[in-house]
């Protein structure tokens, strides 16, 4: 099944902590994730800032239950339920959700401290993803805006301002050497794209066939092939093609199933790459996620 959502997650964690004994959040975790029925996959898949989002997940549903006074912490590390809990479970509630925790004074004090100007609650859409999620979707909608905004660019750019572009690309993802050295090994053609041969690393042990094009239309098999081709004419193994535009599913297809170990990047995956190296862009602002240090809150 689906992970499920952090509000999803409440009362089997709840339930789970109904026995009265402490338990580890990884306790608690494992045993969600056997009765969700979550595959490995699932348990081991990411958010963007490495942490596992079913782990995310009952972390949240844990930290709001504690709020409204259905869970405590007896000691660092440890959570159980407390009588309100024990209370809330003979209840037999179908589901504990943010709208359920609302009743409870010490959780509407907790939700105005994070939403001062919020009076009632702003709906699924938004509860079902816990803050770091939708932290992620927000910057990841900005990254997006951005990067189409650089594909605009892209494509209305000079072939030569568009050359050193791409030098300065392939150069910061760590290959051609020094910059000096890819912008002697590149950019020969003038016509709008890129040619040559540049460094794969710093030490010039193998070499990499770039060809780039700034075009409009989809980038098929046959161009492909001639590249594949221009390869062999120079003995090359490995080879770059970087577009603005993209690629046929046929021209994929064909270079899966080729000895020669050639790369395709669209213009989508170009705009990412220029924003992932710092290429054409720059900062506005930086936020930094921070928690309790418990550690420094351990006396002796």
């Amino acid at each position: 099944m689906a992970i499920p959502d952090y509000q999803s997650c409440m009362l089997p964690l709840l339930k789970y902590y109904g026995d009265g004994q402490g338990h580890i959040l990884r306790e608690a975790v494992d045993a969600l994730a056997t009765e969700f029925k979550l595959t490995d996959e699932e348990k081991r898949e990411l958010l963007p800032s490495g942490q596992e989002i079913f782990d995310n997940r009952i972390g949240w549903a844990r930290t709001y239950m504690k709020k409204a006074g259905l869970i405590e912490s007896p000691k660092r590390g440890v959570n159980r339920i407390t009588q309100r809990g024990i209370d809330v479970l003979k209840q037999k509630p179908p589901r504990i959700d943010v709208n359920f925790l609302m009743q409870f004074k010490e959780f509407q004090e907790f939700r105005a401290l994070r939403h001062p100007k919020v009076t009632e609650d702003p709906g699924p859409e938004v509860n079902d993803k816990t803050p770091e999620e939708s932290l992620v979707i927000a910057f990841q909608r900005i990254q997006n805006d951005l990067a189409a905004e650089l594909l605009q660019r892209l494509k209305t750019c000079s072939p030569s301002f568009f050359e050193r572009l791409v030098v300065e690309v392939i150069v910061k993802m760590g290959y051609g050497g020094t910059r000096q050295d890819a912008g002697k090994a590149i950019g020969k053609s003038g016509d709008g794209g890129i040619d040559g041969i540049i460094k794969e690393d710093r030490l010039g042990l193998d070499a990499i066939y770039i060809q780039a094009k700034r075009w409009e239309n989809v980038v098929g098999r046959p161009e492909i092939q001639k590249f594949v081709g221009a390869l062999s004419g120079h003995h090359a193994k490995k080879g770059l093609f970087i577009t603005t535009s993209y690629f046929s599913s046929d021209a994929a297809d064909y270079v899966s199933r080729i000895d020669a170990k050639v790369v395709l990047i669209d213009g989508e995956t170009l705009a990412q790459l220029m924003i992932e190296h710092n290429v054409g862009v720059s900062t506005v602002n930086a936020y930094e996620i921070k928690k309790v240090d418990s550690d420094y809150f351990a006396e002796e």
